[in-house]
């Protein structure tokens, strides 16, 4: 009787330690794999972590409060200055071509008309490039500079960047041309502020109208 008690005791205690006796069942690594455990997280067969670590579903980066996701505008300047001086480029060559076409029609098609036609291509394409080139530079330091100051970006840094710099590239012309010139920097940087501002505005006017 004590035997049997004592045999069942240290099963008991051994089952209950993971240590079975002889008598006891044996459970191996494979028999335990598939058991569930209740309070607690499955675990990956292969890596000893949480699956669910594993996936990012936040931002990798950290933002402060307030702040968004876009780039600021010494990062986008060089994307400016370089896609202007292209467009620049681009349309000074189609109309380089326009006016090579226009001022040699009365010419055969010859090699004298092929190498007008090139000059004023490459002419009109290098005035252009460095036109468009010279406002990007201007407009992105104004921008830069404005941002520093005021400690935010938002459109009035567009418009006002917009304005300095329609104002310095006519400043040869005059109080008019400056005039002039701020106008027009005025209304493009407007319309650019408006374009991206398009959607926000209407959602606010309809859910003004609800």
């Amino acid at each position: 009787m004590e035997g049997g008690g004592g045999n069942s005791k240290g099963s008991g205690l051994g089952g209950l330690f993971g240590a079975g006796g002889a008598g006891g069942p044996g459970y191996s690594h494979a028999d335990l794999a598939g058991v569930p455990l209740t309070g607690m997280s499955p675990l990956s067969p292969y890596l000893n972590v949480d699956p669910r670590y594993l996936i990012q579903d936040t931002d990798e980066f950290i933002l402060p409060t307030g702040a968004n996701k876009t780039r600021g505008r010494f990062e986008l300047a060089f994307f400016t200055i370089g896609g202007c001086c292209m467009t620049g480029a681009a349309f000074g060559a189609l109309n380089g071509l326009r006016l090579g076409l226009k001022e040699t029609h009365s010419m055969a098609w010859s090699k004298p008309r092929n190498v007008q036609i090139l000059n004023m291509v490459t002419r009109q394409g290098a005035l252009w490039a460095n036109t468009l080139g010279s406002l990007a530079l201007l407009y992105s330091a104004f921008g830069v500079i404005i941002e520093k100051t005021r400690g935010a970006e938002d459109d009035l840094n567009t418009v006002a960047a917009g304005t300095m710099t329609g104002m310095l590239y006519k400043c040869t012309g005059g109080v008019r041309g400056i005039a002039r010139g701020g106008l027009v920097g005025l209304m493009l940087t407007g319309l650019y502020a408006l374009y991206n501002n398009w959607e926000h505005m209407k959602g606010s006017v309809q859910r003004q109208s609800l």
